[in-house]
């Protein structure tokens, strides 16, 4: 599957899902996004519950920060922790 199969697929579960929250959730709800790319799903999911609190969706990106943080590391012979 290529990266834009992937977003197809994504764009359909989440706006899916960003309609289904938009109909029957709390309008406090608090929407945590995991599934990559995580920014961009949020972002179709928010845009799909327009009666929704945009500031209540985020998304789970710690992963990517860490893997940003190895390279950075990496590249300039040093650990993490520097």
């Amino acid at each position: 599957m290529e990266r834009k199969d992937l977003l197809e697929a994504n764009a359909a579960i989440f706006s899916a899902q960003g309609k289904a929250l938009n109909e029957v959730a709390s309008r406090d709800v608090k929407v945590l996004v995991v599934g990559n790319p995580a920014n961009t799903n949020a972002l179709i999911a928010q845009r799909n519950a327009p009666d929704l609190d945009p500031r209540n969706f985020t998304a789970m990106t710690r992963l990517d920060h860490n893997r940003a943080m190895a390279q950075l590391a990496e590249k300039t012979d040093s650990t993490v922790n520097d």
